[in-house]
């Protein structure tokens, strides 16, 4: 619950700009300024949660809760949607004729915080994502494969080893995509405070930079069939067992009615999924 005291801190913070101006405006410290502000913004998430709940429950009512029937609206992390979405939005709409559909493309954690706030229905990620208002379905494993330069003289086996990656060679996508951390976690005797200072925006660019010499990465196997399985300048070299892999996945709310349309969500997306 909001106060009135919160409700006047952060006038005088949206006034100023300024905390300590709006500490000294409202007769208070900055430390406890800044503490109401950041309960109230607590306090709002929490709301936002509630609503969601409630617009969830609504559209029960309302419009018999279907997913697949109206507005779907979908997000999807980057490192998955240019390779899924060209095959499952066609398949969609043949299925589902009059569905309109919103997409976001996101990394996780924004598309985790709009999927609680209630401003997305369903989200394709990687797993694990903990949260008590989500719920979550795998769907299916996406292994990784090791992209070298194609005339490299350090990777002339058929196998590739994660003990022999060094973080001088090892291109991965910027901060805040999760297979960034899901990479550093495959290779795990790389120190990631020895990384060049260089993060890529998308797998396709980590790819062209493998083709000119410039290092070496992780594709999922999503990318790579979505390539057509090779690419120009790239040798890709396959794992030993166990092969490491991410986990795709599907992510709604709890409060969410209707799971057989969550479920036929799953199925189209596993059908659609690259070398299905």
């Amino acid at each position: 619950m909001l106060s009135i005291r919160q409700l006047r801190y952060f006038e005088a913070l949206a006034r100023h700009r300024h905390f300590g101006r709006a500490a000294e405006d409202c007769a208070v410290t900055q430390p406890a300024l800044s503490m109401q502000i950041r309960e109230m913004e607590e306090a709002a998430g929490r709301a936002r949660g509630v609503l969601a709940a409630l617009a969830d429950m609504e559209r029960t009512i309302r419009e018999s809760g279907r997913l697949l029937e109206g507005r779907l609206r979908l997000g999807v992390i980057a490192s998955i949607a240019p390779y899924l979405l060209p095959r499952l939005l066609p398949e969609m709409a043949r299925r589902h004729p009059g569905l309109e559909i919103a997409l976001r493309e996101s990394q996780t954690e924004h598309l985790v915080t709009d999927l609680v706030q209630g401003d997305l229905d369903l989200v394709i990620l990687s797993l694990p994502v903990e949260h008590p208002a989500l719920e979550a379905m795998a769907l299916f494993e996406d292994r990784f494969v090791l992209a070298v330069p194609e005339a490299s003289p350090d990777f002339q086996g058929p196998k590739a080893s994660a003990d022999s990656i060094l973080a001088a060679d090892l291109l991965l996508l910027e901060d805040g995509h999760c297979l960034r951390d899901q990479a550093l976690n495959v290779c795990r005797k790389v120190d990631a405070r020895q990384l060049r200072r260089f993060g890529a925006s998308s797998l396709a660019t980590l790819a062209q930079l493998v083709a000119n010499g410039q290092g070496i990465t992780l594709l999922p196997d999503m990318f790579v069939r979505a390539e057509g399985g090779r690419m120009a300048g790239v040798r890709l070299l396959p794992f030993p067992d166990p092969v490491p892999a991410r986990t795709i996945g599907l992510v709604w709310r709890r409060t969410l009615p209707h799971r057989e349309d969550v479920a036929a969500v799953a199925d189209m997306v596993k059908a659609c999924r690259p070398g299905a």
